[in-house]
């Protein structure tokens, strides 16, 4: 396993994270605590997860990751482990977690006690918003259109606030946003900055062979300010595994069959662009998982690679992508092949 710091911080954490979102949907308890010690084994000390998974977020799922999880952690060595977790941010969709509404001190304070509830530990190492609280553009969406109405804009020092308390009781060490812009980066550094608040660390957006729509401005923010990018979604979903090309081996349970309503990456776009790096993968004798993988591990500006697997097999393949290296002629090919079509899926 490599290894790099958390930003600031003396937080070593392991390259690969391993990422549960599965956890209490597509995999049960005893599959998720074999996936963790499997982790573990091969030097993985980072695990992220939610309040809202498992994913899709359903009311009778809500915070089973997170119980897996905790029903593992109890009889680990936590200071051995970084534990990175996220509030849910306002959604009619998500009522029954709780009503919508902005980051407040109430919402997260009363968040964070749940959450450390269901992990069944005193801390969380890095704490995220999981989505901002303003309308902007994430999850896909494109063509902003500004609400100058927008009432939350200014709510950012009050989520830092409560986010500082929590630190000052060391319910937290850090928290880190999720799903963010370059304006609120700068904006959370900013209020962090003029009011000597704690200073976010990390940011958890997606970032593949398909999305490189982090390089056009969080990149550079992130490199000159020190926000490091926790990357989720490295395999589109598993689009990035070739598994829905044609000829592939999906099955009615995998993710974007069994959930159509995942379509950010199934389109004739992703789909056109992922034959051609599965091309380049043939090419160069590996598999396309590694070379999704690989690409993502490379990158200055990541900080840890979130992975996640449904069954051992694909574990396994996802962790192992640390010891490919890919050459700077490969990576120029990865860049004319992205040219093609530019970030078919934000």
């Amino acid at each position: 396993m490599k290894y790099t710091n958390i930003p600031k911080t003396d937080i070593k954490v392991s390259k690969i994270c391993l990422g549960t979102m599965t956890f209490g949907e597509q995999n049960t308890e005893a599959e998720a605590h074999e996936q963790l010690n499997y982790a573990v084994s091969k030097g993985i000390n980072f695990i992220d997860t939610a309040e809202m998974y498992a994913v899709p977020g359903r009311k009778e799922t809500q915070g089973s990751t997170e119980r897996f999880i905790g029903s593992w952690l109890k009889d680990q060595k936590r200071e051995d482990l970084v534990v990175a977790t996220k509030v849910t941010g306002p959604n009619p969709g998500l009522s029954y977690i709780r009503e919508p509404q902005p980051f407040s001190k109430e919402m997260i304070h009363g968040a964070i006690e749940q959450n450390l509830k269901r992990l069944q530990t005193d801390y969380v190492d890095i704490y995220q918003l999981h989505w901002p609280d303003r309308n902007t553009n994430f999850f896909g969406k494109l063509n902003y259109k500004h609400d100058a109405e927008n009432q939350w804009v200014d709510n950012i020092n009050i989520a830092i606030s409560a986010l500082d308390d929590l630190v000052k009781q060391g319910k937290i060490r850090h928290y880190g946003l999720s799903n963010e812009t370059p304006w609120g980066v700068m904006r959370h550094l900013q209020e962090s900055d003029q009011h000597n608040l704690t200073r976010c660390k990390t940011i958890q957006n997606p970032y593949s062979l398909l999305n490189r729509t982090y390089e056009i401005g969080l990149a550079e923010v992130g490199m000159r300010e020190e926000v490091g990018l926790l990357a989720y979604s490295p395999l589109a979903f598993g689009v990035l595994s070739g598994k829905y090309l044609e000829g592939g081996n999906a099955t009615e349970n995998d993710r974007v069959n069994k959930f159509p309503q995942f379509s950010r990456y199934n389109s004739e776009q992703s789909a056109f662009l992922t034959q051609k790096y599965a091309d380049l993968a043939k090419e160069l004798g590996l598999s396309l998982t590694h070379l999704a993988l690989a690409f993502v591990n490379h990158q200055p500006w990541v900080t840890a690679n979130i992975i996640g697997a449904t069954n051992m097999e694909q574990l396994k393949e996802n962790i192992s992508s640390i010891n490919v290296e890919l050459s700077e002629e490969v990576l120029t090919k990865i860049d004319e092949i992205q040219k093609l079509q530019p970030n078919p899926a934000p």
